[in-house]
Parts: structure tokens; sequence; C-alpha cells
């Protein structure tokens, strides 16, 4: 169920996405062409018969055909309606008292709803020209089906009708049937619907001018009645209206009534109402659409939004990762060595698999330390581990579970030393980490420091995935947070703070699900400086499955939105609480929220690209915003001194990993809006990662 309402509003956006390229005659498109073939089936009478096939019934297996009687003219319409043309085309007719047929598409009626109604009030006839407009020799029965069907649903949604009347796209006079389309003809007329060809073709959408248009549209026997074909869609029609006018004014003047098909023919309209089920399926399909429509260029303008925030952060690490970079070689950088002993806190809660390679670590650390291990309420005989080791350089408290925070605050209150390291119990240590991670104190301004955690079980794919993650979204993050001066988590893996910074905020909340963050935004709020030490690198479990992962980066997120929920008053302070509030919180909203929130917009529509846009260009695109991706992944590696290999998976973590993130968000955020709570889930551990490995 975690998944289903993430899933469900993908699904429902790719399905609005999809109605609006049906709207637009977008998805489903083809326009392929056939080009007329062999008439060994057609029977002789339809090819030299009148322009309409009634092969419906029991005349399938013999369709017959029917003239328009003499001095009698059908005025035919394709493609519409269009909001340009078709209304000037209805002045004229009703200029005129002149009722036509109009052949509609599915699309176009979709997107003008309001112009199919006018054409039913004033008493025209419609037909159904398909949805999206496709040469039929080409189509699967059921994709013809479907053709009329989703026609047929949307003229029932805009008006309540429904037409029995069906003109093949690129269609011409009885004549040109031949093998391949002949076989569409008795399909459709299987299926209840009576079909137009035409007599007399204007090739009005060829804009041949006036003229020719009007001398197109004259009986070819002066008398004979005629199905005239013109277009009220599909490019300038300037032409078609003026010549309309001259049609009708010339044909009446030789005698001619006009009117629609079936009255021709002397049987009741084509057009018929519908009711009940029909009707209201139409009008939900309608309503769909139209939301569709109006949601497209909302959901445009968040991918616009999502690919400023990417190339932002890129142009942004691009720019301050090589100053940090450049700082950090420098070894005088904060000033006076710091060589004072410190105090490093474990706060364990059933680490059996993972205590003793974490204290095995600190044993050889060649920086002077202090251990306590604050054990909180384990049951797995985590406490009874660290007792057998008997190290003498670490202190063990046990306690009663109360949760991390609890442990660390306990630990904070034991501590004998002004310098803090705060470290998980499954993490290890490089024997160079705490020097390398308490130096910046040297300045006395710096009141924490955020460590380099990285990913030691990295060899699955899931692993790489995090360890790609963990290079490029946290540590290259960070380096740009901390050049802008406002990191604002350390990891609860590695990470120092002064004392005094830590007794000024009160020690650490429970407030929170991400104690880290939240402790991290209140020193830099309290006026302290927290800086990004690269080379004291941390080697931490990360979840080996995606059960495991979606836990622990729910717990993340959740907390995360709790932290900045918390400290957002920072958006009005003065003072160092201010510049984190306007600077700080901001860039970590729009970064950390609101870009992963929208980032499953670009494979969106990567895949309604795919299956019905240009699939070329839509890969090409993507493939350059993968290309981009893995030219930052591979800085941020070159700078961590990590092997590149591992970026081999970009492409599918691109497609697979972030898609759980935004699920693991977008439910964070759901449980969040919702005022719902979140406890705290335990990881289950392995212990693998025994011994720091080399980058």
């Amino acid at each position: 169920m975690r998944f289903f309402m993430p899933l469900s509003l993908l699904a429902c956006l790719l399905a609005l996405l999809v109605l609006r390229g049906l709207a637009t005659n977008e998805a489903f498109h083809d326009d392929r062409i056939a080009i007329s073939v062999d008439k060994t089936t057609v029977p002789q009478h339809l090819l030299k018969g009148g322009p309409v096939i009634d092969a419906r019934g029991s005349k399938n297996e013999q369709p017959v055909s029917y003239h328009i009687p003499d001095r009698t003219v059908v005025l035919s319409f394709d493609d519409g309606p269009s909001p340009q043309w078709t209304p000037k085309i209805l002045e004229v007719l009703a200029r005129h008292d002149v009722r036509a047929d109009f052949f509609v598409t599915g699309a176009m009626t979709t997107r003008n709803p309001e112009l199919i109604r006018q054409i039913v009030a004033g008493g025209h006839e419609l037909g159904v020209h398909t949805f999206t407009h496709p040469d039929l020799v080409y189509q699967s029965h059921t994709r013809i089906s479907w053709e009329l069907a989703q026609t047929q649903l949307a003229l029932a949604g805009v008006a309540g009708v429904h037409s029995a009347l069906f003109r093949p796209p690129y269609s011409s006079d009885a004549s040109a049937m031949d093998d391949w389309n002949y076989p569409v003809i008795k399909y459709v007329g299987a299926r209840g619907y009576l079909t137009a060809f035409i007599d007399r073709d204007t090739d009005d959408w060829k804009r041949p001018g006036v003229e020719e248009i009007v001398k197109a549209a004259m009986p070819a026997t002066p008398g004979a009645g005629e199905l005239i074909l013109l277009h009220d869609a599909g490019g300038d029609r300037t032409q078609t209206i003026e010549a309309l006018e001259q049609i009708i004014v010339k044909l009446q003047g030789q005698g001619y009534r006009f009117t629609t098909i079936s009255d021709a023919l002397g049987a009741s309209s084509a057009t018929v109402p519908v009711t009940g089920f029909q009707l209201w399926a139409g009008k939900g399909y309608i309503w769909a659409t139209q939301v569709a429509v109006h949601t497209l260029p909302v959901l445009v303008g968040l991918l616009a939004l999502v690919g400023f925030l990417n190339f932002g952060r890129f142009g942004l690490m691009l720019i301050l990762a090589p100053m940090h970079a450049r700082r950090a070689k420098r070894r005088d950088a904060w000033g006076t060595p710091v060589t004072e002993t410190v105090t490093v806190l474990v706060p364990a809660y059933n680490e059996r698999e993972c205590i003793a390679n974490t204290l095995n670590s600190l044993a050889v650390s060649d920086y002077p330390i202090e251990v306590i291990v604050i054990d909180d309420g384990s049951s797995d005989g985590t406490a009874d581990i660290v007792e057998a080791m008997n190290l003498p350089f670490v202190r063990l408290i046990r306690k009663a579970n109360g949760g991390k925070s609890s442990a660390l605050n306990t630990g904070i209150a034991a501590a004998s030393h002004e310098i803090i390291v705060m470290m998980d119990g499954d993490t290890v240590f490089e024997p160079s980490t705490v020097r390398e991670l308490v130096q910046p104190f040297g300045d006395a301004t710096i009141g924490a420091v955020a460590g380099n955690a990285k990913v030691g079980n990295r060899d699955s794919l899931i692993g790489a995935w995090q360890h790609i993650e963990y290079v490029l979204g946290h540590n290259l993050d960070r380096r740009m947070y901390d050049m802008l001066g406002v990191i604002q988590t350390i990891p609860g893996a590695v990470g120092a703070f002064r004392k005094e910074a830590l007794r000024r905020v009160g020690g650490m909340s429970d407030d929170t699900l991400a104690e880290d963050t939240d402790i991290t935004i209140a020193v830099l709020c309290d006026g302290w400086r927290i800086v990004y030490a690269e080379e004291a690198r941390a080697w931490t479990e990360a979840p080996a499955s995606l059960q495991q992962l979606w836990s622990q980066r729910y717990r993340w997120s959740y907390g995360s939105m709790q932290a900045m929920w918390k400290h957002r008053a920072a958006v009005t302070s003065r003072g160092p609480a201010g510049r984190f509030g306007r600077i700080g919180l901001p860039l970590v909203v729009l970064f950390g929220v609101i870009a992963p929130l929208l980032a499953p917009l670009v494979d969106l529509f990567l895949l309604y690209g795919v299956f019905f846009g240009d699939a070329g260009i839509t890969l090409t695109s993507w493939g350059g915003f993968i290309l981009l991706q893995a030219v930052l992944s591979w800085y941020a590696f070159h700078l961590d001194r990590e092997k590149p290999w591992y970026l081999i998976s970009l492409p599918i973590q691109q497609l697979v990993y972030r898609q759980l993130m935004y699920i693991v968000l977008l439910q964070s955020a759901i449980t969040a809006m919702t005022g719902g709570r979140l406890r705290w889930q335990k990881l289950r551990r392995t212990g693998e990662v025994a011994v720091p490995v080399e980058a």
C-alpha cells in the first residue's frame, strides 16, 4: 500500500498526458498513406456506383451504393471542427439556409466541444472521420474499432449524440476503392456505419485558388446530384470560405437544393441522441480530456522548473566544488593544528553485528580519543560484546531504551572533552578520520564539522546506486553548501561538534526523526559556522535491499521535513538564523524537496515521447541529460578519488532508483501533510563493512 498513492499519481499524470496527446492528435498518430492497389475484389457496380456505400447488416456480403438524387447537392466538410474556420463556414451556411454534413475527428471534437454543439443546433449532420485520422488500411480491426468508438464517445460527451455516417480518411470517390480499403468498408459496415465517399473533390486543402475550387465543385453532368468534399480544418481555409459562398449561389441559381446525406437518401438523420451510460461515459471522457488539455501547460511549467533547479544546482556545484577542493588542500586553512583529545560517542541499539568492527576501527585511530558507547537498551547483547572486548579507551554506558537523541545526550553529559565526535554503531573510521574531522576546530568560529560518509557495501547493484548518491548527491552537495555557509545536515555516521555549541542549543532533540539535521540547523542558527571535511572518511553499511532502503529514506525524508518545519521561523529572523532561513532553507526546499518531487515528470515525458511522440528526439534529449549527470558524477568521483567504473549503472539508477526516492519523498510529504506519525525503524545489519576499504 505504501506505493499505491505515489504510483497512482504517476499513472494519473501519464493518463492525462495521453488524453491530451489524443486531443492534439499526437498520441497514436500514424501518418502513413497507402497507394492504390488492384481492385480485383471490389464489385464493379460499387466502382461505378454512387458515393454512399451501404454494407450494413444483410448487405455486408453484397454491399449496395446510392447516388445523390438529381438537382440535389450535399456539401461535406472534413477534418474539423476548427475554432478558426468552422464558425465562419457555419455563418455562410446559415446565411443561405443551407444544411450540410460535417465529418469530424474525435481529436478535434474533444478540443472544440462548443463547435460540435453549434453544428448540431444548426440542423447539420455529423459523420465520423475517425479519432486520429489514420489511413485505415494500415490499421488492425481492433484499432479501427477503437477509432470509431472513441470518436462516438467524444460526440456523446460534447453533444449527447452518435452518428451512423462514416468517411475514411484520405478517401476519394467510390471508383478509388481497391483491394486494401474495400475490406475496411465492409468491416465498418458490419458495425452499422453507412460509408460516404464523394462525387466532387475540390482539392481545397491544396489552396489552388477560389476560382479553381468553385470550378471543381460544379457537376460533371448538368443537373446531376453530387456530394462535394471541402474542408473546415487542416490549414488556411480562406479560399474555401470564399469559394463556398460562390458555390452555393451558383448552384442555387441552377435550381439545386442543398441538404444532408440522410435527407437526400430519404432516411432519418444519421445524427441520433444517446442517453444513459453512453452519455455519461462521454461526458466523463470529455471532462477528463479538458482537464488534461488545461493541465499540460502546468506540467510543462513544472518540467521547466525541474530543469531550472537541476541545471542551477549543477551550475552551483561546478562553481563552488572546485573552490572547496582548493581550500581543502591547504593544510593551514584552519589555523593552528588541533591536537587535544576528543570524545567519540557511539550510540548503539542492537548493533551486535557491527559494534566490534566499529570499535576495532577506532582502536587504530592516529588521534587521541576517548570512546563512549551508549547502549540504548539493546536486546541482542550489544553491550556484552563491548564489555568482552575490554578496550581501555572505551567506556560503556547502559541505559533504558529512549531513542538515539536520548543516547547522544547521555553521552554528551558524560564526555570528558570539549570536542565531541559522533558516529553510528554500524560505521567504521579510517585511522585518520578523527584527526581530519577535528582540524577545522582550529577556527574558533566553527561549531560543527561534517565528515565524508561513504558506502562500504557497494559491490551490489543497490549498493552501487547508493554509492553514486552519496558521492554526488551528498558529498558534492556538502561542498556547495559549505561554500555558501549553509550546510544543513551533519551525517550521523561521521560528524563533530563543540560541546559549547551543543550546550547553547540544548543538546540533541527528539522533536524530529532527523536529529542530525535538526541539531545542524540549530547550531547554524545560533551563529556557528559549519564546514565539510572531505578527508574525514567513514564507511557505513548501506541498506542491502529495496525494502530496507525504503524504510531508511522514508525516515530521513520525513525527519528532514520535520526539521525544516521546526526551524521555519528562521525565514523571518535576524542575524545568522535569518541568513540560513533566507538562503539555506530555500535551497534545501528547492533542491531537496521540490526538485525531487517533480523529477518524475522527466520520466513521464520520456515515456510519452518514446511511445507517442518523436522517439528519436526524446531519447536524444534524455541521453543528453544522462550525459550531463554522468559528467557531473565523474567530477564528483574525481574529487573524492573514487573509481568511476561504478557510474556504469548510472542510467539504470536514473530510471529505477530515482523513482524509488521519489516515492519515498512523496509518501513522506503525504505523511507530513496529513499529520501522520512515523516511528523509528531499525534496519537489519550484516556487519560486512569490517575495515576501511581502498577508494
